[in-house]
């Protein structure tokens, strides 16, 4: 069974991005979230993190957050594009939890076997490109932020919120379908994966 570590950015429970990782999670099989705003993670690495050595002990706020990572198979960031880039409270999140001797020089976490990027904006995927952000913040997403630490990734822009008017509604309805569409793709990967396990001959 794949584990979903899902790490969520958004300060409103009533928010359309809420309602895109509700309509995400409802299909994984299992998973475990970290929602940045209800937990109040602190976003700003101190000097002691910024100077610590590989084999200094972490918080306990990051090693429980290094823990889920391991654990999981994918993992999955759910947040609104805020000034073409994600909340600062999740850039906070990279900061500190990508630790040195952990996710670099060396990274020696366990890589994820894909990492969904999945965000919400004011503006279609076509305007953002338009303007050069979706480009830009696919890279710092897939490449920078995450890279080598996942097999595979994504990047899913569900916008359109601020410009759509009277289409709002159905564009919202087909969104909510892709993130839930997203989740039922998890569960047919881990079955997938469950079938060719089972099915390997066994060594005699």
């Amino acid at each position: 069974m794949s584990r979903v570590h899902v790490v969520y950015a958004h300060p409103s429970p009533d928010s359309f991005t809420r309602e895109v990782l509700d309509s995400f999670r409802s299909a994984l099989p299992a998973y475990t979230l970290t929602d940045l705003y209800d937990v109040g993670f602190p976003a700003v690495m101190s000097a002691a993190e910024h100077t610590r050595k590989p084999t200094d002990p972490l918080p306990a706020d990051v090693a429980a957050e290094q823990e889920r990572l391991e654990a999981a198979d994918v993992w999955a960031f759910v947040y609104p594009v805020w000034w073409a880039d994600c909340p600062a409270i999740l850039k906070g999140w990279f900061d500190r939890v990508w630790t040195v001797g952990w996710a670099y020089q060396p990274m020696r976490l366990r890589p994820a076997r894909r990492a969904i990027v999945l965000c919400t904006a004011g503006y279609t995927v076509e305007e953002l490109e338009v303007r050069g952000h979706h480009q830009a913040m696919r890279a710092v997403m897939l490449d920078d932020r995450i890279g080598a630490r996942a097999e595979t990734s994504e990047f899913v822009v569900l916008g359109g919120s601020a410009t759509a008017g009277a289409d709002w509604p159905a564009l919202k309805a087909r969104h909510l379908e892709r993130a839930a569409e997203l989740g039922r793709s998890v569960q047919q990967e881990s079955d997938a994966i469950g079938r060719i396990v089972r099915e390997r001959p066994g060594r005699g």
